[in-house]
């Protein structure tokens, strides 16, 4: 693993080496089919290995359903398949994730501008591009096959500037492939980045240029679905995440800078005016979406690398890889908001669901909170994005919020829902069937709920820990199956204990009696 801020790679090949090197890739230089065989061989390995044994696949030689082949490769599962994956991608060591981040989002380093780069190997526009199939020259795969009406660009880096001011922002946006110079844009809710920008275009009286980027350094796609805030460019978070520029290059017919050593890039615009049908797409609720009417990209220029690596993100029905990369980036973004955006230092961590898709279901933990600063968090946290935060827990600190039992031990005797549960209206909702109505547009709401403890509660009722760890020496000592721990493992005192009840228990652990 590279030393703390070296980031070890220059471009995505440079990465599929190291996956390779470290066992962590599977290379399927057999056959495969994009359009029926190709996700659900990834697709099982979430629903049938335990994540630390799932890898990124690399297919080398793909197809299409009518035997048609590509000279290009598919990478899919490559950033997340498991977070010992995600931790080489991000070129730390897993201990070092949350610092990583944590300095690039204090630190962001603005991109480098070179004058040429490897993506300008192949250069197409006008009729060579047609003439070349243009988007549909590379395999892109069905991602639900049996329900996709359409392959779809699912690793897509969107990038636009902002009409107004010019800022950058690189987003993650699914992508209906439509034909060899047109790609659908669903942007799932109006507060994305890109919708703002398409709503300034539009009061502008023009069109949006667009860039999409499939393959680059996995820094980029790391900054491209972080909930970074408006106006912040994620070329320099990925700069952040890299200790060094990233190096970009202008693009052949829009006014924009792409990553110099992506894999493809399309250029384009969008007319913010005219929507087309889009989808369905197999969602990462568990669920298909919707058809819906979306934005539409007219393909200018495409710019690629001979024999590109094509990334796609395995995602739809969770755990996924974007449930994975998503648990991984929100995580550390919402305990930097609640601690130093809202200055709420009780807080220590704050744990998403992947089952949830890591958008709905939040739980914060709190270390000894005063009065009102659980309520405090759960409200800033449901109001940091207005997509976000279904449900969001407050727990205090001896609680694990990765431990779904735990929480729910705390919610059964901590919590009191008169007191404690608030209903927040007014949410948007987020590719979520519960808040389908009769075709009028959905609204949603967040359950906000304070299970942390209000008053001094009696000792747990697990032997205290001397005994427990005694307990231990003899398990290991009789030769027992290894064990696995729970936090909770051993009792502790809670407040609510006084030094008679001490005496009276010490005494019988003695083998003593009370007169």
């Amino acid at each position: 693993m590279a030393d703390a801020g070296a980031y070890p790679y220059r471009d995505l090949r440079d990465y599929l080496h190291t996956l390779d090197s470290e066992g962590l890739l599977h290379s399927i230089d057999e056959p495969v089919d994009k359009d029926a065989e190709l996700v659900p061989l990834v697709r099982l390995q979430f629903r049938g290995l335990p994540e630390s044994r799932r890898r990124a696949f690399h297919f080398t030689r793909v197809k299409d359903a009518r035997g048609r082949t590509y000279e290009g490769s598919v990478l899919i599962g490559g950033f997340a398949a498991s977070r010992e994956v995600y931790a080489t991608a991000l070129g730390a060591a897993p201990a070092e994730v949350a610092a990583r981040w944590a300095a690039a989002l204090d630190h962001p380093v603005e991109p480098e501008l070179l004058a040429t780069g490897p993506c300008k190997e192949n250069v197409l526009t006008g009729q060579d591009l047609l003439d070349a199939a243009g988007v549909e020259a590379f395999p892109h795969p069905v991602s639900t096959p049996g329900f996709d009406p359409a392959p779809f660009l699912t690793a897509p880096y969107w990038i636009t500037r902002d009409p107004e001011d010019g800022t950058y922002n690189v987003g993650t946006y699914r992508g209906m492939i439509k034909g060899p110079d047109r790609i659908g844009l669903q942007m799932d809710t109006p507060t994305q980045h890109i919708a703002i920008h398409l709503a300034k275009a539009r009061r502008a009286g023009r069109k949006l240029q667009v860039a999409v980027v499939l393959g680059a350094v996995p820094a980029v796609g790391f900054a491209s679905v972080q909930k970074i805030p408006y106006g912040v460019s994620e070329y320099a978070v990925a700069g952040g995440l890299m200790g060094r520029p990233l190096d970009v290059v202008a693009c052949e017919t829009v006014d924009l800078v792409v990553p110099a050593h992506a894999e493809i890039v399309i250029e384009g615009e969008i007319d913010p005016e005219h929507l087309e049908s889009e989808g369905p797409f197999g969602e990462a609720s568990g669920y298909m979406g919707p058809r819906t009417m979306s934005p539409v990209l007219e393909v200018t220029a495409i710019t690629h690398r001979t024999k590109p690596v094509v990334q796609a993100f395995i995602s739809e029905f969770p755990p996924s890889e974007s449930t994975l990369m998503r648990k991984i980036a929100f995580e550390n973004v919402y305990l930097r908001f609640l601690k130093q955006g809202c200055n709420i230092g009780a807080v220590r961590r704050v744990v998403t669901y992947e089952s949830g898709t890591c958008n709905m279901f939040f739980v914060i933990q709190l270390s000894n909170p005063t009065a009102g600063q659980a309520r405090q968090a759960l409200y800033a946290a449901s109001g940091y994005e207005a997509s976000m935060g279904k449900t969001i827990i407050a727990v205090d600190d001896d609680i694990d919020p990765e431990d779904m039992d735990a929480v729910i031990w705390a919610m059964s005797f901590r919590m009191q829902p008169a007191r404690d549960v608030t209903v927040l209206p007014g949410k948007l909702p987020r590719l979520d069937p519960s808040a389908a109505t009769d075709g009028s547009e959905a609204s949603s709401s967040a359950l906000l709920i304070d299970a942390t403890r209000k008053m001094p509660y009696p000792p747990t009722s697990l032997p205290a820990r001397p005994y427990m760890e005694r307990a231990r020496a003899l398990w290991d000592d009789l030769g027992l199956p290894e064990l696995q721990l729970t936090e909770p493992w051993h009792g502790y005192e809670l407040g609510d204990w006084s030094e008679e009840d001490r005496r009276n228990a010490d005494a019988a652990a003695r083998g003593g009696r009370r007169e």
